[in-house]
């Protein structure tokens, strides 16, 4: 499929590096920061319980699905009310939190890939997640970050994408979204009306009903290659 881009917003999380390996890291730093600095809280809330209390925070407060840093800080305050501990940790506790979220492995392919991308269009992140592209430093590929949590709504919501498309200055239809989430990335950019390119490195299937990706690839090489290939029409 041959079409006009001229810009492109990118998701973050499963499309640049995995999650999961961070999450794991996350957990464990938590950890044994509560050890050191305040051993009640580790002893009532190791790893395991500390990720249930994140994943009851997070069922409990849909009001906050599209702010991961606020719901991060009340699992942190009511681990550290109800084991006793000073509520003056909260924040030194986060940071501990947040350095280590953003300490990311890139997928082999992500990082030239991206830098190829960002030579040919102007590259905007998208992200419901909180990944901070100035500490990961990646920020010189991007012409800026919008967040959710900045937003105030997060994806599929069609006005993340709409304020994404209107910062960079491009009608939707002349903008590729690029994510691995078949729902919150590419249906959700669709329906906003912009172009949608999955990233799907794990082979899943598509199963949406009635829209099919106008691009779809199990690398981000495979969408350099693209923009390679079709150069002549971005120009359309």
């Amino acid at each position: 499929m041959n079409f006009p881009v001229q810009a492109i917003t990118l998701d973050l999380d499963d499309t640049l590096w995995p999650f999961a390996p961070i999450g794991a890291r996350i957990d464990q730093v938590l950890f044994e920061w509560m050890l050191q600095h305040s051993p009640a809280t580790a002893a009532m809330y190791p790893v395991a319980a500390m990720r249930e209390l994140r994943e009851r925070s997070f069922h409990d407060n849909p009001q906050l699905h599209h702010d991961l840093s606020a719901l991060r800080r009340l699992t942190l305050h009511e681990a550290l009310e109800k084991s006793g501990a000073d509520l003056a940790l909260l924040e030194p506790a986060y940071e501990a939190f947040y350095a280590a979220r953003n300490q990311v492995e890139f997928y082999p392919d992500a990082l030239d890939a991206l830098a190829r991308i960002a030579a040919k269009v102007p590259v905007a992140a998208l992200s419901n997640g909180n990944a901070d592209l100035q500490r990961i430093g990646l920020a010189h590929h991007f012409s800026f970050q919008l967040g959710s949590r900045e937003h105030g709504a997060a994806k599929p919501a069609a006005s993340i994408f709409h304020a994404a498309c209107d910062r960079l200055g491009v009608a939707p239809t002349h903008v590729l979204h690029v994510g691995d989430h078949a729902e919150m990335d590419v249906v959700g950019a669709m329906q906003a009306g912009l172009r949608g390119c999955w990233i799907n490195r794990e082979a899943h299937v598509w199963n949406h009903p009635s829209l099919q990706p106008d691009l779809q690839f199990d690398t981000l090489t495979g969408l350099a290659d693209w923009l390679d290939a079709n150069a002549s029409a971005q120009h359309a």
